[in-house]
C-alpha cells in the first residue's frame, strides 16, 4: 500500500504544472479568443476543420491530463465534437519533448513515424465521430437553432442588431433600452479578462474535471504498482502484444514523454516496435479522466467513436511499423528504460500544492 500511496502521489505530482497550464490555456481560449473565430474554424465537421484543429493541438506542449481542460474550453467556446476530439488526440500524443526522447531511446525511425501516427490518428478520430455521432450532432445543431431563434432573434446578424438599437434609441421613452446598450458594448479591460480568466479555469472548469482526474490517477498508480512487466511482455509479437499494450495504455494515465522510457524498457524486455507504438499512441491519447470528460460533455456516441479510432489507428500503425521495419532492415537501438523517479523540483512541488489547494476550495464552495 505505501508503493501504491507513493506512485499516486508521483503522478499527482508531476501531473499539476500541466493541469494547471492547461488550465490557464483552457482560461483564455475562453474569454480572449473571439466565439467567432473558433465557430469560423471548428465550428463544423468539414475534413478543413479537422485538420487545422489536429494541427493545433499537435504543438502544444500539453500531456494527457494538461489537454482536458483546453479541450473543454475549446469545445465550450464553439467547436464542434469532432474538431474537439482531433484536438484532444493530437495534443497529448506528440510534441517537440516526446519527439526528441523517441530519438534518444528509440532511434530516428519512431521520432519520423510516432509525430505522423499521432497526427493521422487526431484526423481519423475526428472523422469517425462526425460519421458515429451524426445524428446527435444534428440535434445539437437543431437544438441550438431553435434555442438562438427563440431567445435571441434581434441578435442574428450585426445589421439586424443595429436595427434594432436604433430603433429603441428612436423612442424617448425607452432611454433605459440605449442606456443598456452601451453599457453592453464597453469592453473589458486586460486586467478583467485575466482575472475571468483565471476565475474560469481555477473555479468551474477544475471542479468540472476534479472527480475523473482523482480517479484517473488513482487507476494509473494501481496499474503501475501492481501490473508486472511480465504480464505485458508474456505475448512478445503479433496480434495479442499489440492489443494488451492498447488495452493497458488506454485507460493509462501518462504523457507522451514519460511513456518513452516505459516503452523503450517494454522493448528490451521483448515486446515488437510495433507493440511498444501502440502503447505510445494509446496511453498519452486517453485515459479514464478523459473518456470520463467526453462522456459528459459530448455523449455516449462521441466516446465509442472515440475509443474505436484509437484502438484500431494505434493497432493499424502498430502492424505498419512491423512491417517497414522487417521491410527495410531498420534498427531500432534496445536501450532499457531507466526507473522513473518522482520529480522532486519545486516547480512541480509548487504545483502539486497549489493543484490540491485549489480542489479542496472547490470542494468547500461546493458544501
Amino acid at each position: 500500500m505505501t508503493d501504491y500511496l507513493y506512485n499516486f502521489i508521483e503522478l499527482f505530482t508531476e501531473s499539476a504544472p500541466w493541469l494547471l497550464l492547461g488550465l490557464l490555456i483552457a482560461g483564455f481560449m475562453k474569454w480572449l479568443v473571439p466565439m467567432e473565430l473558433l465557430q469560423h474554424h471548428m465550428g463544423d465537421d468539414r475534413l478543413c476543420s479537422i485538420l487545422k484543429a489536429t494541427f493545433i493541438g499537435a504543438p502544444l506542449p500539453l500531456c494527457s491530463c494538461g489537454v482536458i481542460p483546453a479541450a473543454i474550453g475549446l469545445r465550450r467556446s464553439g467547436a464542434s465534437k469532432s474538431t474537439t476530439i482531433s484536438f484532444l488526440v493530437a495534443t497529448p500524443e506528440t510534441g517537440v519533448d516526446s519527439i526528441s526522447v523517441s530519438y534518444a531511446l528509440l532511434g530516428p525511425f519512431f521520432a519520423i513515424l510516432r509525430p505522423i501516427s499521432a497526427i493521422l490518428t487526431a484526423i481519423y478520430a475526428g472523422l469517425m465521430v462526425k460519421v458515429f455521432a451524426l445524428n446527435e450532432n444534428n440535434a445539437d445543431k437543431i437544438q441550438e437553432n431553435t434555442k438562438t431563434g427563440t431567445t435571441k432573434p434581434c441578435f442574428s446578424s450585426k445589421a439586424k442588431e443595429a436595427e434594432v438599437v436604433k430603433s429603441c434609441c428612436e423612442q424617448p421613452e425607452k432611454t433605459s433600452c440605449c442606456a443598456s446598450e452601451s453599457i453592453i458594448t464597453i469592453k473589458p479591460t486586460i486586467f478583467q479578462l485575466f482575472k475571468q480568466s483565471l476565475e474560469f479555469s481555477s473555479g468551474k472548469l477544475l471542479s468540472d474535471i476534479t472527480k475523473w482526474l482523482l480517479i484517473g490517477l488513482l487507476l494509473a498508480a494501481a496499474i503501475k504498482t501492481w501490473v508486472s512487466t511480465n504480464f505485458l511482455t508474456q505475448w512478445g509479437d503479433g496480434l495479442m502484444a499489440m492489443v494488451v499494450m492498447a488495452v493497458i495504455g488506454i485507460p493509462m494515465y501518462i504523457c507522451a514523454t514519460a511513456s518513452t522510457p516505459l516503452a523503450a524498457g517494454f522493448l528490451a524486455a521483448g515486446l515488437s516496435p510495433g507493440a511498444i507504438l501502440v502503447f505510445m499512441l494509446a496511453g498519452p491519447a486517453t485515459n479514464i479522466a478523459t473518456m470520463g470528460m467526453i462522456k459528459q460533455e459530448m455523449g455516449t456516441s462521441v466516446l465509442v467513436a472515440y475509443l474505436f479510432s484509437l484502438f484500431t489507428a494505434s493497432i493499424g500503425f502498430g502492424y505498419l511499423a512491423n512491417w517497414l521495419i522487417d521491410l527495410y532492415h531498420i534498427t531500432i537501438p534496445n536501450v532499457a528504460g531507466n526507473e522513473h523517479v518522482m520529480n522532486t523540483s519545486m516547480t512541480y512541488i509548487i504545483s502539486a500544492v497549489l493543484l490540491l489547494l485549489l480542489m479542496v476550495r472547490n470542494l468547500i464552495k461546493k458544501n
